[in-house]
């Protein structure tokens, strides 16, 4: 039962971090173009 004690709030704290660093990307334009990468490879370059 101490186990759970300890493991649940880091869990939480983790869970947390992941989220932070998920709007964090989104705020600094990590997915603004999920198209234009796509659409590139297909395009040849002369």
């Amino acid at each position: 039962m101490t186990g759970l004690t300890m493991l649940i709030p880091i869990a939480l704290l983790l869970g947390l971090v992941g989220l932070a660093a998920f709007f964090w990307a989104l705020g600094s334009g990590q997915f603004d173009d999920s198209d234009g990468a796509a659409a590139r490879i297909l395009i040849e370059d002369e």
